[in-house]
C-alpha cells in the first residue's frame, strides 16, 4: 500500500490551501453574517473547482462510479477525480465549508449527473450548476418515504410535490429531484429528473435561517404541475429499476462530505496548536501518561483525524478503480463527520474565552461542522447501511 499522495495531485492541494487561507478565510465571518448573500468573490474562483475536473461534469467526484463503466478496467492501478476531488475540497474546506458548498458548478446535482447521465445529457447540461432535492417534510433518511410525485404525460412528466434543505437550490441553474412514478412501488419507483429553473410550476419557498454553513443558500422549492422532458430524467425510466444506480451518487460523494470534516476539522486543530504554542510544547516521543490533559487531548484529536483521513482516502481510491466501495463510503462519513463534531467543539473549549467569541473563526468552524454529520446520510443511517452490508441483510430484514 503506498501512503504517498500523488505528485499530480500537489499543484491542486497547493492551491487549495492558498484559495483557503488567502481568499476564504478573510471574508468568511462576513459572509457568515450576511447569510443569503452571495459571495460574488466566489464567480472568480469557480474556475478553480472546473480545474479538479478538466471543466468536464463527467470528470467530477461520482464520475469514477463504480457501475457505470466511465473508467476502464484495464488493471491498471488509478488515482482519479474522487481522490483528487476529495483531496482539493479538504484543504478548502480549511478555510470555509460554506463557500465550497456555494461554488458554482459544484453541486451535488452535479455528482449526479456525472453519475448516472448518458453521453446526450452529459453534453447537453455541460457547464450547469445543478442543486440536489432529496429531502421532504415528512422523507429524510428514508428515500422509501418520498411522495413528490412524477406522472408521465405524453413527452413529459408531471411533478408535484415539496423539497427542503436543497443546498444551492435558490441559486443552482438546475435542479435535481428525486420523485416517485408510483408511491405503491417504494424505493424501486424513485427516479431523479433534472429540471431547470424557469420551468412553469416550479417555485422557490424560502431560504432556510441556518446554525452554520450560512454562506450557502438552503432552500424550499415547490413543484406544482411542473412539466418536466422525459429525456431529462436520469437513469433507466423503467419502474423496478434504476435505484440502486441512483444511490451510486452517494457511494462518491459520501467520501467527499467526509472530506469537508477532515478540513475544518484540521483548521481548528492547527489554529488551537498556534494558540496554546506559549503554553505547551509537544512532542510526539513522550509518552501520552507523561504529558499534561491539553497535550493528551490533542494527540487523541490528531490519532483521530488521521485514522478518517485514510479511510476518505481509501474511499476515494476504490470509487476511481472501479471497487463497489459503499460500506467503505458510509464508514468514511459515519466516522469523519462525527470526528467533525467533536474535534471542532472541543477545540472550541480548549481556546478558552478566545474560542467562543468572534475573535476567532474557532465557534465558526464548530458550528459549520455540525451539518456534515447530518446531510448526506445522517449519522445512524450510516450505521444502518454498513450493517446491512455486513450482515448481508436487505432494507426490509434490517430496519
Amino acid at each position: 500500500m503506498n501512503l504517498e499522495i500523488p505528485k499530480k495531485f500537489r499543484p491542486i492541494i497547493n492551491n487549495a490551501q492558498q484559495v483557503a487561507e488567502s481568499v476564504f478565510r478573510p471574508i468568511s465571518r462576513k459572509y457568515d453574517r450576511l447569510e443569503h448573500e452571495y459571495p460574488k468573490e466566489l464567480d472568480m474562483l469557480g474556475s478553480v473547482l472546473d480545474g479538479f475536473n478538466d471543466g468536464d461534469p463527467a470528470n467530477s467526484a461520482g464520475a469514477g462510479q463504480t457501475g457505470k463503466g466511465k473508467v476502464e478496467d484495464d488493471g491498471k492501478v488509478k488515482n482519479g477525480a474522487n481522490m483528487s476531488t476529495c483531496l482539493g475540497a479538504m484543504e478548502l474546506c480549511r478555510g470555509d465549508v460554506a463557500f465550497l458548498l456555494a461554488m458554482p458548478r459544484q453541486g451535488l446535482g452535479n455528482a449526479a449527473i456525472a453519475a448516472v447521465a448518458n453521453e446526450e445529457q452529459l453534453e447537453r447540461f455541460r457547464g450547469k450548476w445543478a442543486a440536489m432535492a432529496i429531502t421532504e417534510p415528512g422523507a429524510g433518511s428514508d428515500s422509501a418515504a418520498i411522495r413528490t410525485t412524477a406522472k408521465p404525460d405524453g413527452d413529459h412528466y408531471v411533478l408535484n410535490g415539496e423539497k427542503i434543505y436543497v443546498t444551492s437550490g435558490a441559486r443552482a441553474d438546475c435542479v435535481v429531484v428525486w420523485a416517485t412514478v408510483d408511491p405503491s412501488k417504494g424505493r424501486a419507483a424513485i427516479k431523479s429528473f433534472v429540471v431547470e429553473w424557469g420551468t412553469p410550476g416550479m417555485e422557490l419557498a424560502r431560504l432556510e435561517k441556518k446554525l452554520g454553513i450560512r454562506a450557502s443558500d438552503t432552500a424550499a422549492i415547490n413543484f406544482n404541475d411542473c412539466r418536466v422532458p422525459k429525456e431529462n430524467l436520469l437513469g433507466n425510466p423503467e419502474v423496478d429499476t434504476g435505484f440502486a444506480g441512483v444511490m451510486e451518487t452517494f457511494d462518491n460523494t459520501r467520501p467527499l462530505v467526509a472530506s469537508f470534516a477532515l478540513g475544518c476539522a484540521r483548521a481548528s486543530l492547527d489554529r488551537l496548536r498556534e494558540l496554546l504554542a506559549k503554553q505547551i510544547k509537544l512532542d510526539h516521543e513522550r509518552p501520552v501518561d507523561n504529558c499534561s490533559a491539553v497535550e493528551a487531548e490533542l494527540y487523541r484529536m490528531e490519532a483521530d483525524w488521521e485514522a478518517c483521513y485514510w479511510l476518505v482516502v481509501k474511499a476515494a481510491w476504490m470509487a476511481d478503480n472501479k471497487q463497489p466501495n459503499s460500506v467503505e463510503a458510509s464508514i468514511s462519513k459515519a466516522r469523519a463527520g462525527r470526528m467533525g463534531n467533536e474535534v471542532t467543539l472541543r477545540c472550541a473549549e480548549l481556546a478558552g474565552s478566545l474560542g467562543y467569541t468572534e475573535d476567532e473563526l474557532l465557534e465558526k468552524w464548530a458550528r459549520d461542522s455540525k451539518i456534515l454529520d447530518i446531510f448526506e446520510g445522517t449519522q445512524q443511517i450510516q450505521l444502518l447501511i454498513i450493517a446491512r452490508r455486513l450482515l448481508g441483510l436487505s432494507s426490509r430484514e434490517l430496519k
